[in-house]
């Protein structure tokens, strides 16, 4: 039932026309970084003005804060881990909700690129034995991405500490601030502490295979009452990105990423649009790929989570789960 609207909605932002509408605002929350860049080009460029929405952004500290938020109906959209998805709609989830969730993955967003970057003067899995890792939380998102690439190198649950230090920006930071030994970071967040000579010691790709990591996610019943808007903003998020990838606004693509960040130079922003746009990380279309979001539920089944997993809900809800493949722009599976 699920999966045929996910898949309806998206077939709808092939029909959804230009006429004039009242705009509709939108409020979406976000872990702060550069893979927001579709987001800054829509709106820099008129891609959600001209498909009748206006985006409020919300950068948030961490998973929790954000799942809170959206169930709460405080934020309509959220760009998250598809594991948060699947997580608290099976009872998973690092915190207590008032309510059962009703969240679905809507769009595909960025494919791998998770970097398990360590202190420089660790050169190898081994070496991060009796430390001390950032995560966001225990129970869901990379953590347990984390925790099976420790765990396929020989590294056992009791060889290491899990801090949460908050989302991927602010574990950058604590990474480079000497707070932390390791941590996974999402591109192009690798980029500044690599530039210091920290250590990229696995991508999560090379290690476990395919893996979706960032997706649209919305309520249910928000989203089957507020179709327009909610096509209008893939709508936007496709134009966008096609305009990213399109290599003659590669000048302009650059300089919109430094005007939101503004510590990147001209280099790094330059490097982190080679990045997103070239195997690893945005996804043409946003479309998910099949292979890739089935490895986050494997991971989190496969991992052992007994001793660190309170299961507050005996209910297990994955009807949400995943989204269809789709091209939004075509509608047909792909």
């Amino acid at each position: 039932m699920i999966r045929g609207f996910a898949r309806a909605l998206l077939a709808a932002s092939l029909a959804f026309g230009s006429a004039a509408q009242a705009m509709r605002t939108l409020e979406v929350i976000v872990f702060p970084g550069g893979f927001n860049w579709p987001l800054w080009v829509a709106a820099d460029k008129g891609f959600f003005a001209a498909n009748g929405v206006e985006v409020r952004v919300t950068p948030t500290p961490n998973s929790v804060f954000q799942v809170q938020g959206l169930v709460a109906g405080k934020f309509d959209i959220a760009i998250s881990a598809i594991d948060n998805v699947v997580a608290y709609q099976e009872g998973q989830g690092e915190a207590e909700l008032p309510t059962t969730p009703e969240l679905f993955a809507f769009m595909g967003g960025q494919y791998g690129a998770l970097r398990l970057v360590a202190a420089p003067e660790i050169d190898a899995i081994g070496g991060l034995k009796g430390k001390s890792l950032a995560v966001d939380a225990a129970t869901t998102g990379y953590a347990f991405v984390l925790r099976k690439i420790l765990q396929r190198a020989g590294l056992a649950e009791g060889d290491y500490t899990l801090e949460r230090l908050g989302g991927t920006a602010a574990r950058a930071e604590a990474l480079m601030q000497g707070k932390t030994s390791a941590t996974i970071l999402t591109t192009p967040l690798e980029i500044a502490p690599e530039s210091k000579g920290f250590r990229r010691l696995a991508n999560a790709v090379d290690a476990l295979g395919p893996y979706q990591a960032v997706v649209g996610v919305a309520r249910r019943s928000w989203a089957r009452e507020n179709e327009p808007a909610l096509v209008g903003y893939i709508r936007a998020h496709v134009a966008a990105l096609d305009w990213l990838f399109d290599p003659a606004n590669r000048i302009e693509a650059i300089a919109i990423y430094r005007r939101n960040l503004p510590a990147a130079t001209e280099a790094s922003a330059a490097k982190a649009l080679d990045l997103l746009t070239s195997g690893e990380g945005f996804q043409r279309r946003f479309a998910a790929n099949t292979a890739a979001r089935r490895r986050s539920s494997t991971i989190r089944r496969s991992t052992s989570t007994r001793r660190i997993m309170k299961r507050r809900h005996s209910r297990r809800d994955s009807r949400a789960r995943w989204i269809p493949d789709h091209c939004p722009r075509c509608g047909r599976p792909g």
